[in-house]
Formats: structure tokens, sequence, C-alpha cells
């Protein structure tokens, strides 16, 4: 069990950045054989979460979607130009949370693990939490 963070540099406004291969490292030096990873972001105007990864087509098309969903030009109150990212990490929300099966992060086939950034580019901290059943 445990505690491992660490920093994601973020090149554009808005994309999805793959962290499996690292959080899968986290899972595998942890000792842990069976449980749970949850992977945390601790920023509001970013998120996380588990979506197809064998085709980068749909990240970007996750992200398109929503900037037209939330578009950035939208009229808000919050006055520092970033409320469009706020909503977006609503939607996608600040963590997930993943198996742990022999050792190894638990994902689907085609699954990976995505930080979210929507006011980008920025540096970004992921906090990955590994607990045995």
């Amino acid at each position: 069990m445990g505690w491992v963070n660490f920093e994601v540099r973020t090149k554009r406004r808005a994309e999805l950045v793959d962290i499996t291969e690292r959080v899968a490292e986290a899972v595998a030096r942890s000792g842990v054989a069976d449980g749970t990873c949850n992977v945390f972001v601790p920023h509001t105007t970013a998120g996380v979460t588990i979506n197809e990864g064998a085709d980068p087509n749909v990240a970007s098309d996750i992200a398109s979607l929503l900037a037209e969903l939330v578009p950035k030009e939208a009229v808000f109150e919050h006055a520092e130009g970033n409320s469009d990212a706020h909503i977006k990490t609503v939607l996608v929300g600040p963590s997930c949370v993943a198996p742990v099966r022999g050792g190894k992060l638990g994902l689907g086939t085609w699954q990976a693990i995505f930080l979210c950034e929507w006011d980008g580019p920025r540096t970004r901290r992921v906090e990955v939490a590994i607990s045995a059943l």
C-alpha cells in the first residue's frame, strides 16, 4: 500500500494525456497483489478519466465535443477566463478507480487512464493511491 505522486507537463490548453504507463509503474512498485488503484488530480481545471487508449482519435473527440458543449467564449461570471475548464472538470471528475489484479493494473483491453487538461499548458500533479484488499 502507499501513495505515489508524479507531475505531468501539458502542452495545450485542452488535451487528454495518457498516463497509464506511469500509473501501472506505481502499481507494480507498490507490492500490492490484489486491490484498488485510485488516481486523483488535486486541481479544479483538470480531471482524470478511463477511456479508450488504442485509438488516439477517441481522446481528441472527447476534447472536441466538450469544447462544443462548454465553449471558452461563453458568458461566465467567473473573472479568470477559465470557467469552461472548471465545468469540464465537473463533467469528467477529479479521480478514477481501477482494480489491481496479480500485482498489475487491471484495465480492460482498450482502456487507458488520461489526465484531462482543460486550462493548460501547465504542470499538473497526479496522486496515485494503491490499497490492498
